[in-house]
């Protein structure tokens, strides 16, 4: 055992020191304006493939945690789609106090906002109903013994109450090229999505796409998230999430103020092992009904970015349509026959098998490479619509403005000159300020 836990920790070791290196490198693409420059080449015929791509994908973890017992991954997926859909028309009567009207009823739609957790709790219910009654196998070797809500109680019971990470607590991070590689890969993967989730997520919240600078920093952040995840050993890096878009498409909850309770709420979990371990011990098959729900939704908001491409036009739909089946047939060919890559090289082969395996990387490089190649204009190909949304007579009426992407920084440090060679941050002159204020006080 202390061999295999030598080597364990060196693993850890140049697993820390590969997303160092790769999460300053996605840092510095944001901070040097790299990742707002790609939007001149970067609109919905190259995103929409993508992502198209890795929501189809998302469908085998799905299967693979609904399979455990799809009775349980059904009734929970239900629960959340009846909740959010049949009943979305209608409000929640709420039992409420207060000095002026004493005690009332007012009408909310809780069952809207809280429909993926009442899907989870049902159907953590009906497993745990299920447990009790002896009707799931306490067969460790079957695949529905995870569906039992005690398959990893230990998990609470070998959980610290208290954890606080820290620097090099597996050791030195090291580095390995071959690890290296691969993570850079998937930061490349990364900052492709994350460009799609933003003004997915924009479109999900009716408000305006996010400028360049907003995507710059966005891209910033999530470089900064990941080179300290690697500094104190979490062993992951930091993106956007699909499923959490869907969740904001069903619930119809996109407030701030929200995620940022969340994300205090989070850092609470993290810290007190116990509850963390908690939600840890969700049976398989709920959390399959759960992904069922937001990637389906999630999937559905993807396609929505196309209705700003001119699908009559036979240029987008061949380059569409040729992303998508190479996206799909590579990673498939590779799977189903994996000796026919052969270059001579073992260690090359592996290289070209996993950036081939990947589904994101091959359609999203192959719509990218023909959505600039094949002639067509900015209004057909839909970046128009995407940065310049008036010039193609939108007139849609989002929510709230642009200044939901302006900096948390005191007015008068966004009109400094300075804020002008910063591609992360916005330059506001000062008479901009006062014509906000002006409005602001109207």
């Amino acid at each position: 055992m202390e061999d295999k836990r030598a080597l364990v920790l060196s693993k850890l070791c140049e697993l820390q020191g590969c997303l160092i290196l790769v999460g300053i490198i996605h840092c510095l693409v944001g901070l040097t304006g790299i990742g707002g420059l790609l939007l001149k080449f970067i609109g919905p015929v190259t995103i929409v493939p993508a992502m198209l791509l890795m929501g189809t994908y998302l469908a085998r973890a799905t299967a693979k945690f609904a399979r455990v017992h799809w009775g349980i991954a059904v009734v929970t997926s239900v629960t959340a789609i009846v909740m959010s859909q049949y009943l979305s028309k209608r409000k929640t009567p709420c039992p409420a106090w207060s000095r002026k009207k004493g005690f009332h009823i007012f009408w909310y739609p809780f069952h809207q906002i809280f429909s993926i957790l009442i899907g989870i709790l049902v159907g953590w219910g009906v497993a745990a109903l299920m447990t009790y009654a002896g009707a799931l196998t306490d067969d460790s070797s079957k695949a529905e013994f995870m569906a039992r809500t005690d398959a990893r109680a230990d998990i609470i019971w070998n959980a610290n109450w208290f954890k606080v990470p820290y620097p090099n607590q597996f050791g030195t991070p090291t580095f390995n090229t071959g690890v290296f590689i691969a993570f850079f890969i998937g930061t490349l993967n990364s900052i492709l999505d994350s460009i799609g989730d933003y003004y997915a997520c924009a479109r999900t919240c009716n408000v305006p796409p996010p400028p360049r600078f907003a995507v710059n920093r966005a891209i910033t952040v999530e470089g900064f998230g990941t080179t300290l995840s690697g500094v104190l050993g979490c062993g992951h890096a930091t993106t956007t999430y699909g499923g959490n878009i869907g969740v904001l498409g069903v619930t119809k909850v996109a407030s701030r103020d929200v995620m940022l309770w969340t994300a205090v709420m989070y850092i609470v979990f993290g810290l007190v092992g116990k509850v963390s371990a908690v939600f840890i011990t969700i049976p398989l098959p709920v959390l399959g009904g759960a992904m069922i729900v937001m990637f389906g939704m999630f999937n559905g908001i993807v396609l929505s970015n196309l209705q700003v491409v001119s699908l009559s036009s036979t240029r987008n739909l061949a380059i569409i349509g040729t992303s998508i089946l190479v996206g799909l047939m590579v990673p498939y060919w590779l799977e189903v026959y994996p000796d026919d890559l052969k270059t001579g090289n073992a260690y090359n082969d592996n290289i070209l098998k996993t950036l081939l395996s990947n589904p994101i990387l091959c359609g999203g490089i192959i719509a990218g490479f023909l959505d600039n190649t094949v002639p067509g204009t900015a209004r057909e190909r839909g970046i128009t619509a995407w940065q310049e949304p008036e010039k193609c007579g939108q007139t849609l009426k989002y929510s709230e403005g642009l200044e939901i992407y302006t900096p948390l920084l005191p007015a008068r440090l966004l009109s400094w000159r300075v804020m002008k060679y910063l591609p992360f941050c916005q330059y506001k002159p000062v008479e901009d300020n006062v014509c906000d204020h002006k409005e602001h006080t109207v």
